[in-house]
């Protein structure tokens, strides 16, 4: 594993090829009121970027080029909070894009475990460790276990990725998890204008 931690934005020379695994990390699981503070990319490689972002700016725009770009797939876990935090302190859209948990949501019907630490080991034989999930991500200097942790919840997306491709198109179920892909920015936005909590395919 080999870990870049770049302050506020990502280098120029650092570019990314056909996919890029992202993810985010804040200081709460409240999209309105809990600030971004990281972002993590890999493309796959054992390499990963880590973005610390100015909270008080959030002036990264060789990240935003990169994530607006249409010819890059994101690849994300839980892509609907990241979409959101990224829209909300970015200001920017990441299309198109692939998100390992509704795809094992679609494909894996057998269990009821569909989180990262689940995949890597069904998936891909790989145990990662969770430890740091409750961590204080606003540090302006952060541990190597932090950093760590951060890297691996990046490093191992785009082999996920391919089983769960495989599963999918097994189960004739590829439509319909590319149909899902397509309306997280929607559902993003609208759990950020107050329809976190409400189903709005419920009947009630």
């Amino acid at each position: 594993m080999t870990i870049h931690l770049h302050k506020g934005d990502l280098p120029a020379n650092v570019t990314f090829k056909d996919a890029v695994a992202v993810d985010t990390e804040t200081l709460g699981l409240k999209t309105s009121r809990d600030k971004l503070c990281l972002i993590q990319l890999s493309a796959g490689d054992g390499t990963a970027h880590i973005v610390q972002f100015d909270r008080k700016t959030y002036d990264a725009p060789n990240l935003k080029k990169l994530l607006s770009d249409n010819s890059v797939l994101k690849i994300f876990h839980y892509a609907r909070f990241d979409i959101a935090m990224l829209k909300n302190y970015l200001q920017i859209d990441c299309a198109p894009l692939w998100c390992t948990k509704i795809a094992s949501k679609l494909a894996r019907t057998y269990t009821d475990k569909h989180g990262l630490k689940e995949l890597c080991r069904e998936l891909i034989g790989i145990e990662i460790s969770k430890q740091q999930q409750v961590s204080d991500w606003g540090a302006e200097e952060l541990s190597q276990a932090q950093l760590t942790y951060a890297a691996t919840d990046v490093l191992h997306l785009h082999k996920i990725k391919a089983q769960l491709e495989n599963m999918l198109r097994r189960e004739n179920r590829a439509d319909m998890a590319e149909a899902c892909f397509d309306f997280i920015i929607a559902r993003a936005e609208m759990d950020l204008a107050g329809w976190e909590d409400i189903d709005i395919f419920s009947h009630k």
